[in-house]
């Protein structure tokens, strides 16, 4: 199982890094793009959108269904990764590098700690999984 100890986590599959800008990139796991197999459609948000930690952001669609994509945190979206709107392929190729989805600027460094640690995640998904 690949949980990336580097990143945070939310109970709904989402990842994301924090950059040195301040900026966080989030994406989805490993787990969450096994699970949803072949990815056919990426709707990103758009370039300087506010959104609310744990409401859909984007969504992505694969050849089983389509599935919402939730903030982890609060803030504005300063840039969406547009390869992945063209080639949605990239989420299930490289999901923690270039399949990436969009930033976040963030607006309160408090929702951090709502996050999962990987430990925590990786208990998740083994729990679900049994």
């Amino acid at each position: 199982m690949d949980v990336p100890s580097d990143l945070l986590y939310t109970k709904t599959h989402e990842w994301l890094r924090r950059e040195a800008s301040g900026e966080v990139v989030v994406g989805i796991t490993a787990h969450a793009q096994e699970e949803l197999r072949d990815v056919v459609f990426v709707e990103l948000p758009t370039v300087g959108k506010a959104i609310k930690q744990g409401d859909p952001a984007a969504v992505v669609e694969s050849v089983k269904a389509a599935f919402d994509i939730y903030a982890p945190v609060s803030g504005t979206v300063p840039r969406v990764n547009e390869a992945v709107a063209k080639s949605p392929q990239l989420v299930n190729q490289d999901c923690y590098g270039q399949g990436w989805l969009f930033a976040i600027a963030p607006s309160s460094s408090e929702e951090f700690s709502r996050l999962l640690s990987p430990e925590e995640y990786a208990r998740q998904i083994q729990a679900s999984t049994h």
